[in-house]
């Protein structure tokens, strides 16, 4: 016997050495692409009928505001330009553009393991908008927001394991020139972040300059074009059903430049889309159909991301509704149609009107980030730290939003079904002469890790641990939290000789860090 005791300690303790050690990539209970697309809110028949109400909007309504190049390229491709400015587009027209569009693309990152891949059902979350305003939430006030916040949560979004891409949340409203702020925010953003980014342009002529700082970053325009690791969220349209003409011209620069493009329609229900779901959804399919074929009429197979984002309306007070149960419906009937299409799609979730991070914002960004995510969204843009209806950002309710999205993920990943998970053999050993319960079990202790999701800030102490804790509440543990990430170097920091080169280059506002 006592040969035998070592022997079954140490196997004891390898494996919960095992079970300590951090889960390879592809065991770990949620990652990024994880398959949804168990939530359908549209049948096949609502989903051939938005298809047809869009065709029709195109042949017969059309689009405004082209720019002479956009007319050029459109027309080239087969659109149709009426006496009324208007450019129209024959089902023909779509279906072959739908028929050579990229169906999968590869979103790179500055580290591949950051990569995504879109298409199918596959789930990615992130950050976007353009807010205005930092939310203080020990504070709770409102201030503007600069470019050190904008590294900041770069830096914050690089440690956060369900924070799967960094699209610019936020505006650096202390760089009052156009230019010098859009390349303020390739820097605070690259600097802080190894992860996929999405940034803005504001006119067409800052493009150049801004790629000749990615080429920079990338170790020359050969290898940037080989892996883009940042996209430009293009606003090519001022909905109803008009061009934004600026954007559109943007958007020919960055496609001549190698970088994907989110196609991005906002309409907002009841004011600049129509006030039902299922309306506001055909506007936004029509409007990103027709970018399609102006992306596909520059350049055949660009890298493309159909971005629809249509959002509640408050009909009272005329104020937006991006936690509600509406702006879940929409995102979510959205996906369906991506997947309708067969192309990389994107849209909106996880956005609280609350303009804190209290219980008001957990059930609104729970709500449109589960069912995104169910329904088999892509991209998921501002699913984490945006207030306010999209004016407000905090870092802290950033950090809480990775531990709200593990749970989302937790939901898409769903539930297997197998020999092992039914657990019929478990049954027999702990019910026929066993303890009469799973704790403990080899198997129960196996797959604690790997059905699990834990959260890092939510608390699940009894009430007696919680008061003996000191009563811990969740805003100070976040702001911990930050004040953790931001007290140590960025891991996504340039060398020091590019840095260097780069603010001899370009004005970088950005403090040395």
């Amino acid at each position: 016997m006592s040969d035998i005791s070592p022997s079954r300690s140490g196997g004891r303790a390898a494996r919960r050495a095992a079970r300590n050690a951090p889960l390879a990539q592809h065991l770990r209970p949620i990652r990024p692409g994880l398959e949804g697309g168990t939530y359908k809110p549209l049948s096949e028949a609502d989903m051939q009928a938005i298809h047809r109400a869009a065709l029709e909007a195109l042949e017969e309504i059309g689009l405004a505001d082209a720019p002479p190049s956009g007319i050029a390229h459109l027309t080239g491709a087969g659109a149709i330009l009426g006496d009324d400015g208007r450019i129209r587009f024959p089902r023909s027209l779509v279906e072959d553009t739908l028929a050579m569009a990229n169906r999968q693309i590869t979103l790179c990152a500055r580290d591949p393991a950051h990569d995504l891949e879109l298409g199918g059902n596959r789930v990615h979350f992130g950050t976007a908008g353009a807010a205005v305003h930092m939310v203080d939430a020990q504070g709770r006030n409102y201030r503007e927001c600069g470019v050190q916040d904008l590294h900041d949560a770069a830096r914050i979004c690089d440690t956060l394991d369900n924070i799967h891409f960094v699209q610019r949340p936020m505006v650096c409203r202390d760089i009052p020139d156009n230019q010098e702020m859009d390349l303020n925010t390739i820097f605070a953003c690259c600097s802080g972040t190894t992860k996929h980014i999405g940034t803005s342009f504001t006119e067409p002529a800052f493009v150049p300059k801004a790629l000749e700082m990615l080429h920079m970053i990338a170790g020359g325009e050969d290898k940037w074009r080989e892996r883009p690791f940042m996209s430009n969220s293009n606003c090519f349209v001022v909905p109803p059903m008009k061009f934004a003409t600026e954007s559109c011209e943007v958007m020919e620069a960055v496609i001549e430049g190698g970088m994907p493009v989110l196609l991005l329609s906002a309409g907002m229900a009841g004011a600049t889309a129509p006030s039902t779901v299922a309306g506001a959804i055909v506007q936004a399919v029509a409007e990103c159909l027709a970018g399609l074929v102006y992306v596909n009429a520059v350049k055949p197979g660009h890298p493309a991301i159909f971005g629809t984002w249509p959002f509640g309306l408050d009909l009272r007070s005329g104020a937006m509704t991006g936690g509600s149960g509406e702006q879940a419906l929409l995102t979510a009937g959205c996906a369906q149609m991506h997947k309708f299409y067969g192309v990389p799609g994107g849209a909106a979730a996880g956005i609280a009107d609350s303009k804190l991070p209290d219980m008001q914002a957990g059930w609104e960004q729970m709500c449109s980030n589960v069912m995104a995510g169910l329904s088999g969204c892509n991209m998921i843009y501002e699913a984490a730290g945006m207030h306010a209806s999209l004016l407000g950002f905090c870092h802290e309710s950033l950090i809480l939003g990775d531990d709200l999205i593990g749970q989302a993920l937790r939901c898409v990943r769903g539930i297997e079904v197998n020999d092992e998970t039914l657990a019929l053999d478990q049954m027999r050993q702990v019910c026929l002469g066993g303890p009469g319960h799973y704790l403990g079990t080899e198997q129960t202790l196996s797959r604690m890790e790997l059905d699990h999701v834990y959260p890092a800030l939510g608390d699940r102490s009894s009430p007696k641990e919680w008061d003996e804790l000191g009563k811990p509440d969740l805003i100070e543990k976040a702001t911990a939290r930050k004040d953790q990430i931001l007290g140590q170097r960025s891991a996504a920091s340039f060398d020091p000789m590019l840095e260097k080169a780069l603010r001899e280059a370009f004005p970088i506002h950005l403090p040395v860090q």
